[in-house]
């Protein structure tokens, strides 16, 4: 009645398929990890965390006294397609210099107060006298495509920090001397200061 047991496997068979198993199943985790690997580093091809503390995040002035600029989630640092986000702090008295580009942009003021100037009639030959806005605290402002436009620090007792955000990464920009300067003799400068050790070559003017 028992010889059905002549039929079974040698035990050492059975540990051997056991074992096996174990290793197909480690086989199996080891490829769930790449997997999962493979689309954290789709998601973020940089490599960087997901979350990130702003004040352990590359900070400089780039040549321009009175500027901190932090690429808070930027194109080339860190991968993104459709939008750039900017940390500043310009000190009092500091500005950006008149200037276009071809993309939106979004300003959001975390502290401080001073001026927007903002030359709606961008579009004719040259930029033209622009409109003064006052800027503060807990202000936004956006610029259009291709509007020339400056931002001064009028507050002498304290900095201007402001969030930025453009469309259309990385940012390429057009420098104006002054309003009455013609496009056409406005100077390019791309890559722009934080992006120039990554793009070389200038795209064409959209304008």
């Amino acid at each position: 009645m028992f010889g059905f047991l002549g039929n079974q496997r040698p035990h050492n068979d059975l540990w051997g398929r056991f074992i096996g198993k174990k290793s197909v199943i480690s086989i199996f985790m080891k490829i769930c990890n790449e997997v999962a690997n493979f689309l954290e580093f789709q998601a973020n091809p940089k490599g960087l965390p997901l979350v990130r503390k702003i004040d352990e995040l590359p900070q400089d002035n780039y040549g321009r006294e009175g500027l901190s600029h932090i690429t808070v989630a930027g194109s080339l640092m860190h991968g993104m397609k459709e939008v750039e986000v900017w940390l500043q702090t310009f000190a009092p008295g500091s500005h950006t210099p008149i200037h276009r580009h071809s993309c939106e942009e979004v300003f959001v003021v975390l502290k401080g107060s001073g001026r927007l100037y903002h030359a709606s009639s961008s579009h004719e030959k040259h930029p033209g006298k622009p409109l003064e806005y006052p800027i503060f605290s807990n202000s936004t402002f956006h610029i259009p495509v291709n509007d020339a436009h400056q931002v001064w620090n009028t507050n002498e007792n304290e900095d201007l920090q402001m969030l930025v955000i453009i469309s259309r990464p990385p940012v390429k920009v057009f420098i104006y001397e002054d309003w009455h300067m013609p496009h056409t003799a406005a100077k390019l400068k791309f890559p722009y200061y934080w992006d120039e050790q990554c793009l070389r070559t200038p795209p064409k003017d959209e304008l």
